[in-house]
Protein backbone atom coordinates (compact mmCIF):
# COMPACT_ATOMS: atom_id res chain seq x y z
CA UNK A 1 0.00 0.00 0.00
CA UNK A 2 1.16 3.29 -1.05
CA UNK A 3 1.98 6.16 1.85
CA UNK A 4 -0.69 9.04 1.15
CA UNK A 5 1.31 12.62 1.59
CA UNK A 6 -1.04 14.80 3.88
CA UNK A 7 0.14 18.28 3.03
CA UNK A 8 -2.51 21.16 5.06
CA UNK A 9 -4.11 22.87 2.24
CA UNK A 10 -3.45 19.88 -0.33
CA UNK A 11 -5.94 18.09 -1.88
CA UNK A 12 -4.64 14.45 -1.99
CA UNK A 13 -5.20 12.07 -5.86
CA UNK A 14 -8.63 10.82 -5.79
CA UNK A 15 -8.76 7.59 -4.32
CA UNK A 16 -10.85 4.67 -3.47
CA UNK A 17 -12.75 5.25 -0.46
CA UNK A 18 -11.93 3.91 3.04
CA UNK A 19 -14.73 3.07 5.81
CA UNK A 20 -14.55 6.28 7.17
CA UNK A 21 -14.88 8.28 3.64
CA UNK A 22 -18.14 6.35 2.86
CA UNK A 23 -19.09 6.89 6.98
CA UNK A 24 -18.62 10.44 6.43
CA UNK A 25 -20.43 10.81 2.78
CA UNK A 26 -23.19 8.79 4.70
CA UNK A 27 -23.60 11.32 7.49
CA UNK A 28 -23.51 14.53 5.44
CA UNK A 29 -26.24 12.77 2.73
CA UNK A 30 -28.61 11.44 5.97
CA UNK A 31 -31.99 12.85 4.57
CA UNK A 32 -31.34 14.03 1.29
CA UNK A 33 -33.93 13.01 -1.02
CA UNK A 34 -34.62 13.31 -4.91
CA UNK A 35 -31.31 12.46 -6.49
CA UNK A 36 -29.00 9.28 -5.49
CA UNK A 37 -25.75 10.22 -5.37
CA UNK A 38 -23.12 7.17 -5.45
CA UNK A 39 -19.62 7.78 -4.39
CA UNK A 40 -16.97 6.44 -6.86
CA UNK A 41 -14.01 7.77 -5.69
CA UNK A 42 -12.60 10.71 -3.27
CA UNK A 43 -10.06 13.32 -2.94
CA UNK A 44 -9.48 15.29 0.54
CA UNK A 45 -8.06 18.43 2.24
CA UNK A 46 -6.88 18.27 5.22
CA UNK A 47 -8.22 21.80 6.86
CA UNK A 48 -9.41 22.80 10.22
CA UNK A 49 -11.39 19.46 9.55
CA UNK A 50 -11.16 17.81 6.08
CA UNK A 51 -12.80 18.96 3.48
CA UNK A 52 -13.48 16.34 0.95
CA UNK A 53 -14.80 15.98 -2.83
CA UNK A 54 -16.77 12.84 -3.68
CA UNK A 55 -16.45 11.94 -7.27
CA UNK A 56 -20.14 10.23 -7.97
CA UNK A 57 -22.74 8.67 -10.38
CA UNK A 58 -25.81 10.33 -9.65
CA UNK A 59 -29.35 9.19 -10.98
CA UNK A 60 -32.83 10.20 -10.36
CA UNK A 61 -35.13 6.85 -9.77
CA UNK A 62 -37.50 5.82 -11.58
CA UNK A 63 -35.69 7.82 -14.25
CA UNK A 64 -32.87 5.97 -16.29
CA UNK A 65 -30.85 9.26 -16.83
CA UNK A 66 -27.61 9.00 -15.24
CA UNK A 67 -24.56 11.88 -14.61
CA UNK A 68 -21.14 12.90 -12.65
CA UNK A 69 -21.71 14.92 -10.21
CA UNK A 70 -18.81 16.33 -7.43
CA UNK A 71 -20.50 16.19 -3.84
CA UNK A 72 -18.61 18.37 -1.49
CA UNK A 73 -18.40 18.12 2.03
CA UNK A 74 -16.86 19.65 5.13
CA UNK A 75 -15.90 17.61 8.07
CA UNK A 76 -14.99 19.85 11.28
CA UNK A 77 -13.02 18.44 13.90
CA UNK A 78 -16.25 18.75 16.27
CA UNK A 79 -19.19 18.85 14.87
CA UNK A 80 -21.51 16.70 11.62
CA UNK A 81 -20.26 16.67 8.65
CA UNK A 82 -22.55 18.47 5.83
CA UNK A 83 -22.80 19.42 2.33
CA UNK A 84 -21.11 21.98 0.89
CA UNK A 85 -21.94 22.07 -2.79
CA UNK A 86 -23.17 19.53 -5.83
CA UNK A 87 -21.61 20.51 -8.80
CA UNK A 88 -22.89 18.61 -12.19
CA UNK A 89 -20.00 17.41 -14.09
Amino acid sequence: MATEELVVGGWTKYHALTPEDQKVFDEAMRGFVGVKYTPQEVSTQLVNGTNYRYRCIASMPPSQVVWEAIVEIYAPINGEPHVVSIHRI
